[in-house]
């Protein structure tokens, strides 16, 4: 795995993680998770970043195509998932591939959360594996890249 970057961005909520709705979302902090991400996946850089706010993901978005900040993104967007066409554009926008992750199996939750505005420009697509969801759209990533 030569030099990769992966950018493993979250978006709003995803912060309370431990905490909020543990029956849905389990006990692990977002902290604990990206631990575990950066300890199974030797040889590979990566950047982790969270923020409740869009225009933040956005623009993380555009600095990782325009500084070759990274190979690739893995994207857990919380409920931007559903609604933000900012968000959609900003991914078909950029020229590097975004796995799209979510720990619960949003089509077996309620009828909003089985829309994803954003899977159409997403490379790939892993839900319902709890914090695993992570490390799944990482192996996918990688294999996109050429590196699996």
């Amino acid at each position: 795995m030569d030099n990769v970057s992966i950018l493993v961005m979250n978006g709003p909520n995803l912060s309370r993680l431990g905490k909020r709705e543990p029956e849905i979302y389990g006990t692990r902090t977002l902290e604990d998770i990206n631990r575990e991400i950066a300890d199974a996946f030797h040889g590979i850089s990566f950047e982790f970043f969270q923020s409740e706010e869009e225009g933040e993901l956005l623009e993380k978005l555009f600095h990782c195509e325009d500084n070759g900040a990274a190979n690739g993104v893995v994207l857990n967007a919380g409920a931007l998932t559903h609604y933000s066409i900012a968000l959609r554009d900003a991914i078909s926008a950029v020229g590097i591939p975004v796995v799209e992750v979510h720990l619960s199996n949003i089509y077996a939750r309620e009828e909003f959360r089985r829309t994803s505005v954003i899977s159409e420009v997403c490379a790939g697509v892993v839900s319902g594996f709890g914090p695993n969801s992570y490390q799944l759209g990482v192996r996918g990533l990688l294999g996109i890249l050429g590196q699996a």
